[in-house]
């Protein structure tokens, strides 16, 4: 059994190598959107936070799941129409091309509802 990842780097490593590219992609989109972000393991997931948690992202079989939290979810349920969605998740199939550009738009929601102290845990 491979020992539990303790570092992001560690994470992607470990995953499956179809998902690694698209795992480095988010990592990157991430501390761009989020520079300065505290990056570390919540939960055995990838997390970047400020004061709190902004986002985390975890491997699946058929799909990265993105964990933006409620308040995102439910500011861009317009443009995540297309992809599977829960209260305060997202699921982006690794078959197709990460949405970059919604992702930093989503990122950077997130920062500001931190830097705001407007985050709202419940939608």
């Amino acid at each position: 059994m491979a020992p539990k990842p303790t570092t992001i780097k560690n994470y992607i490593e470990a995953a499956p190598k179809a998902a690694q590219e698209k795992l480095w992609q988010l990592h990157e989109i991430i501390r761009e959107a989020a520079p300065g972000a505290e990056e570390g393991l919540k939960w055995s997931m990838p997390a970047y936070s400020y004061q709190k948690i902004l986002v985390t992202f975890a491997v699946f079989k058929h799909h990265i799941g993105f964990y933006p939290m409620p308040s995102a979810i439910k500011a861009f349920s317009g443009d995540l129409t297309k992809y599977k969605t829960a209260a305060g998740s997202v699921q982006f199939p690794l078959d197709q091309k990460l949405p970059v550009s919604l992702i930093r738009r989503i990122i950077k929601f997130r920062v500001k509802e931190s830097r705001e102290g407007t985050i709202k845990w419940k939608s």
